[in-house]
């Protein structure tokens, strides 16, 4: 019997290598003999670097870069292995430019993702012919232009200077110059895990929804969106694309629409690229269960959250899927329509969250004994 693990993280407890074991502990105590093969799961957010690795061998990389300050950081990125001139590089946006970075410091006129950009610029003199970017977590609401500067892009006012990194310079762009691009980028495939679909601007766009998030007032919040659409617009007129409204262009503070116009980068939903980059669809088809979770499953995880995404490839398959949740929250019934059979929560007493918490691995463990005590009642009914 092969069942495939492949939960997100339970955020602020368990990694989702971490809550990967966990549930195979609790399998094996039912079936010891039974195949599980572990396949931890991300959405672009934190963790994606690490979930990766470990779902496809690799090595951690530490390169120093500029924080989303300015100041000196070191910053680790992955490298899968495999032949220099086809290794893949794992690039977490947040370690170099996250909001943990700037630690409740609110300065969101001028966080930038100069140091995301060195990051990429470090994979390519290593060689990487495809980087894999996960964008969640910024403390940054500059389009990617920080990114971009890093790369070789330079940014002019109507006066021809140059402008100073951050969001809030942007209102003042005037003209774009890719003539320093890294010309490297054009032989690298460059894919970007986004779990949101925000456009650029707008009352939806990136400043609007997440500028008070990253400790950004009404006036800075109307600052940034002006500066973003200056961006949109000189990226049309220099450069001859319209990314305003693309779907998750508005990821990380416009760092998606960056990537996209400066990286050539293809967008896409962070379970979606993660499933396609670990091969979950292969591992199931030979699976006769999926176990998946997540740390709250509530209305928001059917749209784009990884027990939501794994069920649905699990469905297409023809393999069915149970999730693991360490709270069920209002609306989760709702991801039953995405394929998912069951959800087993972590919590079979009242207790306090800093218990659960602290508890997260054995109670997680538990669940999925419990969920594999019913699925083989089911079975053996199913026999008479």
């Amino acid at each position: 019997m092969k069942i495939v693990v492949a939960p997100d993280k339970f955020k602020g407890s368990l990694s989702a290598v971490e809550a990967a074991m966990a549930i195979e502990a609790g399998i094996r105590r039912v079936d010891v003999d039974a195949q599980v093969e572990l396949v931890p799961m991300a959405d672009g957010g934190e963790g994606t670097v690490e979930t990766l690795l470990s779902a496809m061998g690799g090595s951690t990389k530490v390169t120093t870069v500029t924080g989303p300050l300015g100041a000196p950081i070191e910053a680790a990125w992955g490298l899968i292995d495999g032949p220099k001139t086809e290794s893949t590089a794992v690039i977490g946006m947040s370690a170099a430019s996250g909001l943990k970075l700037v630690a409740g410091v609110n300065e969101a006129l001028k966080t930038t993702t100069y140091g995301t950009g060195e990051l990429i610029k470090a994979a390519l003199d290593h060689g990487c012919r495809r980087i894999i970017l996960g964008i969640g977590g910024s403390a940054t609401t500059d389009g990617g232009a920080g990114a971009a500067e890093a790369l070789g892009v330079r940014f002019f006012d109507s006066q021809g200077r140059r402008l100073e990194r951050g969001g809030g310079a942007l209102g003042d762009l005037a003209l774009i110059d890719t003539s320093g691009l890294d010309q490297r980028l054009q032989a690298v495939e460059v894919k970007v895990a986004c779990d949101v679909d925000n456009p650029l601007y707008g009352p939806h766009g990136a400043a609007h929804v997440y500028g008070p998030q990253k400790g950004a007032t009404m006036t800075e919040i109307l600052r940034l969106d002006e500066g973003l659409r200056r961006l949109a617009a000189a990226i049309k007129n220099d450069l001859g694309l319209d990314i305003a409204k693309t779907a998750g262009s508005g990821a990380a503070g416009g760092l998606g629409g960056g990537l996209m116009a400066f990286a050539g980068a293809r967008l896409a939903p962070g379970v979606e690229l993660i499933s396609e980059a670990v091969g979950l669809r292969d591992r199931m088809t030979t699976a006769v269960l999926v176990i998946t979770g997540e740390g709250q499953i509530d209305a928001q995880t059917k749209r784009g959250k990884v027990p939501a995404g794994v069920a649905r490839l699990a469905t297409e398959v023809g393999v069915p899927t149970v999730a693991i949740a360490g709270t069920i929250g209002p609306g989760a019934e709702e991801v039953y329509g995405s394929g998912l059979a069951a959800i087993e929560p972590i919590c079979t007493r009242p207790m306090t969250f800093k218990e659960a918490t602290e508890q997260a691995a054995i109670l997680v463990e538990r669940a999925a004994e419990r969920l594999l005590r019913v699925m083989r009642a089911g079975r053996l009914l199913a026999q008479e």
